[in-house]
């Protein structure tokens, strides 16, 4: 009876419509981080990272140089030698992680320190034979992991986002791109400029050329037909002369 009082009571509909509202709750406050993190540049910059190292190091192998390891050999490529001051400002890494870089390269002889010409207290790093020996190795790797991981982007986006990349560097690290940077940076857009020019020519001939093609295979009428004069000339209608009785 107890029970059966109980149930005949009035239920308040407030505690269902509570639950419902705090589960939508629970979604829109699960959907906001979402939302915020697919719109945040800083997150996405470092997805695009984790993607393009996971990307290197498959193309790598076991073993290969690391991407910073490669990088301060390219850096010192060609030349006579380069300080660690210099090989930050063009590597872009920080100069704690770059002294402890350098110094596990000089053990796998990748490269040697030799004093400065110029400035007898000052050390250059250099690139060592084993060093331009692993380079050369790894040249067509980080090609083909640059190329595949522009793939993710169809082809007319390519070169503007290498361009917004290279923009954002050279903003946050120089302040404002130099005179040298600007004049790099038109040359190129006048370079894409023309070449985007000359692949519009070249598709407006190739269609050209289609239509002049079709326009060959169309049949074509007899010689005789639709020419004026082609028919005999009707023989003259004669109206009949009346005889008079």
């Amino acid at each position: 009876m107890a029970l059966s009082g109980t149930m005949n009571q009035s239920v308040p509909a407030e505690p269902l419509d509570h639950g419902l509202t705090m589960k939508k709750s629970r979604q829109a406050e699960g959907a906001a981080p979402r939302a915020v993190l697919e719109d945040s540049p800083s997150h996405l910059l470092h997805r695009v990272l984790q993607i393009a190292l996971d990307i290197y190091n498959a193309e790598a192998g076991e073993g290969a140089l690391t991407q910073r390891q490669y990088a301060v050999l390219k850096a010192l490529q060609g030349t006579e030698g380069l300080s660690q001051t210099d090989l930050v400002r063009l590597t872009g890494i920080d100069r704690s992680t770059l002294a402890d870089l350098v110094a596990r390269m000089l053990t796998k002889n990748l490269l040697r320190r030799e004093r400065s010409a110029t400035d007898a207290r000052a050390n250059l790093v250099q690139i060592a034979e084993a060093g331009q020996t692993a380079l050369d190795e790894m040249e067509p790797r980080v090609i083909a992991a640059d190329e595949k991981i522009l793939s993710l982007l169809s082809p007319p986006k390519r070169d503007s986002f290498v361009k917004l990349l290279r923009k954002i560097t050279i903003t946050r690290e120089d302040g404002a791109p130099t005179s040298e940077d600007r004049a790099a940076l038109k040359a190129e857009k006048a370079a894409h400029k023309a070449e985007k020019k000359a692949r519009k020519k070249a598709h407006k001939k190739d269609d050209t050329k289609k239509l002049a093609k079709k326009l060959r295979k169309l049949p074509m009428p007899a010689l005789s037909e639709g020419i004026v004069g082609d028919e005999p000339p009707a023989e003259p209608v004669v109206a009949p002369v009346a005889v008079k009785a």
